[in-house]
């Protein structure tokens, strides 16, 4: 059997439909935009995208398993809450600290650069680290497919985790 602790990385994706009458939720911050994201939570990808990292780490499947969205207790759930309780279910218990988190977001609008700093700190806040280990960045598809016709928003991350048990 293999080695369960040290140093592991983990890689994680989501990705949602963009609607009308909905608030566009990106790392706990409240965007103002004409849509936001439908799921069964609040749908922020950002935040789902690192916790799949995270819990891919970990070795413990994907945000699926843990918060499936056929369970009405996750039916609006802020997203950050998720991460709190990944945080305290998975992460602690192992003895597991975050090194790094590098997401990107691809969105065609709106712009996001400004919202980067309260999102780290959103996150940085939850999973008791410094924001400066976090690095959140957008993308663009250039007008291309599903993202580039604002019909929906994706997430990409990667998170280095030390686990010590």
């Amino acid at each position: 059997m293999g080695q369960t602790n040290g140093l592991r990385v983990g890689f994680g994706f989501d990705v949602h439909r963009l609607i009308e009458g909905r608030p566009l939720i990106l790392g706990g911050v409240n965007i103002p935009f004409s849509k936001g994201l439908l799921g069964h939570s609040d749908a922020d990808v950002l935040v789902h995208a690192i916790i799949d990292a995270i819990i891919g780490a970990m070795g413990e499947g994907d945000i699926g398993c843990h918060f499936p969205d056929t369970d009405p207790q996750y039916k609006n759930i802020s997203s950050l809450r998720l991460l709190e309780l990944v945080c305290h279910t998975i992460m602690l218990p192992r003895q597991a600290e975050i090194m790094n988190i590098d997401a990107t977001i691809i969105a065609q609008a709106p712009k996001l650069n400004p919202y980067f700093t309260e999102m780290k700190n959103q996150i940085a806040k939850v999973l008791h680290i410094s924001p400066s280990i976090i690095n959140i960045k957008a993308k663009t598809t250039e007008g291309l497919g599903y993202i580039g016709h604002s019909e929906a928003m994706a997430a990409y991350a990667v998170v280095g985790v030390e686990i010590k048990k």
